[in-house]
């Protein structure tokens, strides 16, 4: 398991080839890519991603063993970037590996929903009318619910 809190973008295809590395019992690697998407409106100049560290990289690795146990996964990586992003920017990454792809993913899958709506991470977007807190959505809370 490798988990990484950054502010520094990373490279989505090294990042696969690297988790895809040393599992010879995995039958599928599933991976998820998140991208700063502009708002409606077009007038996102960037979002600001704050968390306190320590405190995240224990919850999102309390969460990927949750999940490692849960679907029984050879590995999993998490990325996910703080500091300024623009749009288009990659935000965070998921990988999972299992024997089986439908473990690998409804794991990821539950990964990203608990990223999206419970990880200790907090999103400002500064927009030509000026900077506003991101509130959580009823739909990601729905997503989540599920698991």
């Amino acid at each position: 398991m490798r988990i990484l809190v950054q502010s520094d973008p990373f490279d989505v295809a090294a990042e696969t080839e690297g988790f895809a590395q040393g599992h010879e019992n995995v039958g599928a690697l599933v991976s998820f890519t998140g991208i700063v998407r502009n708002n409606d409106a077009g007038t996102l100049k960037s979002m600001q991603i704050e968390h306190y560290p320590g405190m995240t990289e224990k919850a999102l690795a309390k969460i990927a063993t949750e999940a490692q146990s849960r679907w029984d996964l050879q590995d999993v990586l998490v990325i996910h970037r703080h500091g300024d992003l623009v749009p288009g920017e990659k935000i965070m990454m998921v990988a999972t590996a299992a024997r089986h792809r439908k473990a690998a993913f409804e794991a990821a899958d539950y990964l990203m929903d608990y990223l999206k709506s419970r990880a200790p991470f907090w999103k400002r977007e500064i927009t030509s009318d000026g900077a506003e807190w991101v509130a959580a959505k009823e739909d990601d809370e729905e997503a989540l619910n599920r698991w």
